[in-house]
């Protein structure tokens, strides 16, 4: 019997009805897919039958790892390594579709990670992941609600965002406490011309750092009190970081970038 690993916040999806509407979000016959997290291969069951033209598998348990080896075929290459330090663009010069139940613990850090590090040319065509209910509001939250903040903005930035389902803990074993979200995740034509995100994560860093507080002081921290910037945008300074909208974090990451050059 495979017991989940708590350390490595492991919670197998059981649930046939969520495993095929996960498997017909989107089309996946003679698509390479990438599947992040496989576990005990539910859900990659589900995917062959679909007939991908090639499977990647990442998954960093060791047994689980083993245990994939009784259901692939020629189709299927496993990696048995950590996704954090995976080098995803690598494995196709094909776009892939990517399916992954990701652990709660390293969701947000592998989503981040991915935007941080993509290029002009996005290496996959679709994202297709579940995270916690919680992490996911987060995620497709709009400015003027509560819970926008960094990760809606980094998020946006790159990718189309359509939440599918939320997902009830019993679908699980075992079972978690809280319910989980599916969202699929498209590239975006169009986007802020930002260098290097990690400006982008600092500017957000730095304005959400005190949420309920006015923007005054961490605009000043920034940009010194730009009058300038300030009239180019029109910014209330009385406002918070969360009546700021998508673009204006954007263009402020720009202009950061201007200043520095």
């Amino acid at each position: 019997m495979i017991r989940a690993k708590k350390s490595l916040g492991q919670n197998f999806l059981i649930d046939s009805d969520i495993i095929s509407k996960i498997v017909n979000t989107v089309s996946i016959t003679d698509n390479e897919i990438l599947e992040v997290g496989p576990g005990t291969g539910n859900l990659t069951k589900e995917i062959l039958k679909n007939n991908p033209s090639k499977m990647y598998l990442v998954e960093k348990d060791n047994f689980l790892a083993e245990s994939l080896k009784e259901i692939i075929d020629e189709r299927v290459i496993i990696f048995n390594e950590d996704i954090l330090k995976f080098d995803t663009s690598s494995l196709s010069k094909n776009k892939i579709v990517v399916f992954g139940n990701l652990p709660y613990n390293i969701s947000t850090e592998i989503l981040s990670t991915w935007i941080v590090n993509l290029k002009k040319n996005y290496w996959f065509s679709d994202l297709i992941l579940m995270f916690q209910k919680e992490v996911a509001d987060r995620i497709i939250a709009q400015f003027n609600t509560s819970a926008y903040g960094r990760l809606s903005i980094l998020s946006n930035w790159r990718l189309n965002i359509n939440k599918i389902c939320d997902i009830a803990p019993e679908s699980f074993s075992p079972r978690p406490k809280i319910q989980s979200t599916l969202i699929h995740f498209t590239p975006k034509k169009n986007f802020a011309d930002i260098k290097d995100p990690l400006n982008l994560e600092k500017i957000t860093r730095v304005f959400f750092s005190h949420r309920r507080k006015m923007l005054k002081k961490p605009f000043n921290q920034i940009f010194n009190g730009n009058n300038d910037l300030l009239n180019k945008f029109n910014l209330d300074l009385n406002l918070r970081p969360q009546n700021l909208d998508f673009d204006t974090y954007y263009k402020l990451t720009i202009e950061y970038e201007k200043l520095r050059s």
